[in-house]
């Protein structure tokens, strides 16, 4: 069965590992190692922008975590990538690393209150999306699946968590 990293860097909603633990084998069919890696942030923090560049976060992961078949970084750091304001994520395209922020997933940073279930829609949803381009899958036109783009959180609450049957032929 293929081995999967999950690094817990600064990621608060513990609770919900094994919720996210059981998604990754139903799937995926990936076994998870659950790590909280010791890492210097000041390489991936922008105090310009009070973020941290997600893209180092991937490397970081590869460099440390490379014997595993695929590495899912979980965060509450608010990520970005240099042409963007924000990231809710990234991956490699058709390789291993993927790493996921919850920062701007949880109700309350929109102002609302707290909402555990809205939440784990959310994280679950954006982490099959991560680990779909992992998989070699781009964004999809199919506003439900999983794979399709989102630039907000609206957008994310659309769609479905799963894959449309063309995106889950691809993983298959």
């Amino acid at each position: 069965m293929p081995k999967a990293a999950v690094l817990l860097i600064n990621f608060n909603a513990t609770s919900l590992i094994p919720i996210i633990e059981k998604k990754l084998y139903q799937n995926f069919n990936l076994q998870m190692h659950q790590f909280i890696p010791n890492i210097d942030l000041t390489e991936i923090y922008s105090e310009v922008r009070d973020q941290y560049y997600s893209t180092k976060l991937l490397e970081y992961s590869l460099k440390y975590y490379n014997d595993y078949d695929k590495i899912l970084s979980l965060t509450d750091f608010d990520l970005f990538v240099p042409v963007l304001t924000f990231v809710f994520g990234e991956a490699q395209l058709n390789g291993k690393a993927a790493v996921v922020s919850a920062h701007r997933l949880y109700p309350e940073f929109y102002g609302l209150p707290q909402n555990e279930e809205l939440f784990l829609s959310r994280l679950i949803k954006e982490i099959n999306h991560e680990l779909g381009h992992t998989y070699g899958l781009r964004h999809c036109q199919n506003f439900e699946c999983v794979m399709h783009s989102s630039s907000n959180v609206d957008e994310i609450d659309i769609k479905s968590e799963n894959f449309c049957d063309r995106c889950k032929e691809k993983i298959i």
